[in-house]
């Protein structure tokens, strides 16, 4: 019963195994794609959180540090 179930369908772990980590080359493209998109939502997610704890309190907020007077 339980090879019959495994030849008709197969899970979702084989299907990742057929499309992802079967060949090296793929795999590798998939770790370091990964990597790279992981690293930019965690650098999103950190600068949002820092700028939502410091409103008030960073150099744009305040009024004349903020401003630059234009040379005439």
């Amino acid at each position: 019963m339980e090879s019959a179930a495994r030849k008709s369908g197969g899970g979702l772990l084989e299907g990742f195994y057929r499309v992802v980590m079967r060949r090296n080359s793929v795999y590798v493209t998939f770790i370091v794609a990964g990597a790279f998109l992981g690293e930019r939502a965690v650098d999103y997610g950190v600068h949002k959180l820092w700028e939502y704890n410091n409103v008030g309190k960073r150099y744009e907020d305040i009024p004349v540090l903020g401003q630059r007077q234009s040379e005439e």
